[in-house]
């Protein structure tokens, strides 16, 4: 079983917690935007990568349990680019599994650039 994999997949559940959490908190409404369009929009593409990469090595049931409410969301979305910014290619090196990654990055710096400047 491939344990980045499952970190990934994990990681990405708990962050669509996570900011559903903080948007419910938070008192600007950019951020409360900001969040929902993160929430909204990581599930599906994290459901794209789990369903691509069983095609390829079948089922996958190997995921971590662990989760930790985080209180600030440019932490926590940084924190995950970083993470998959250094273990993308342990994930896999399907083309197609990369690509799924890149839209799920480029969900993630939307997401902080609204974080960062809008809010």
């Amino acid at each position: 079983m491939n344990n980045t994999f499952g970190e990934l997949v994990m990681m990405l559940f708990h962050s669509r917690t996570n900011a559903h959490l903080l948007h419910l908190q938070t008192n600007s409404y950019a951020m409360h935007k900001a969040l929902e369009g993160y929430y909204d929009g990581v599930i599906d593409l994290v459901d794209s990568l789990v369903e691509t990469y069983q095609g390829i090595y079948g089922i996958y049931t190997e995921y971590p349990a662990a989760f930790r409410l985080e209180a600030d969301p440019i932490a926590m979305l940084t924190t995950i680019r970083n993470w998959i910014v250094a273990n993308r290619q342990k994930v896999s090196p399907e083309s197609n599994i990369q690509n799924s990654i890149d839209e799920i990055q480029s969900l993630i710096d939307s997401t902080l650039y609204k974080l960062r400047e809008l809010s």
